[in-house]
C-alpha cells in the first residue's frame, strides 16, 4: 500500500502554504485535501494520470535539499534505527546529528 494512505492524517492538522510531495502522492483526494487547506500541492503528476496538473519546478528543486538533509541524519545509526523509545529522546540524537552535520 505504501506511504500515500498515511498522508491525509499527516497533513490534516498541520498549517502549510506549500505541500511538496514525490509521484506516489499524486492522488485526487490528497491533492484535495491540500487545496483544502488553502496550500498549494508541489507533487510531480502520475504518469498514467489523464488530466495533468502544473508544478512549480523550483519549489520542487528545494524538496532534493531537504532530502539530502535526511540522508545525511541517516548515517547516524541511532538516528537511522531509531533506539530511541521516545519522541523527545529520538527530537535529541536528531538535534545532536543535525549539529555535528552543521560543524563539519
Amino acid at each position: 500500500m505504501g506511504d500515500a494512505p498515511q498522508a491525509l492524517p499527516l497533513i490534516e492538522g498541520l498549517p502549510a502554504a506549500v505541500v511538496m510531495a514525490d509521484t506516489a502522492y499524486d492522488s485526487d483526494p490528497i491533492r484535495q485535501a491540500i487545496a483544502d487547506k488553502g496550500a498549494l500541492a508541489v507533487i510531480p503528476n502520475n504518469p498514467s494520470r489523464a488530466i495533468k496538473h502544473p508544478l512549480d519546478a523550483d519549489l520542487y528543486a528545494q524538496r532534493q535539499q531537504v532530502e539530502c538533509c535526511i540522508g545525511k541524519l541517516k548515517q547516524f545509526r541511532r538516528v537511522a534505527t531509531r533506539y530511541e523509545k521516545t519522541a523527545r529522546n529520538f527530537l535529541a540524537v536528531v538535534t545532536l546529528a543535525a549539529i555535528i552535520i552543521w560543524l563539519r
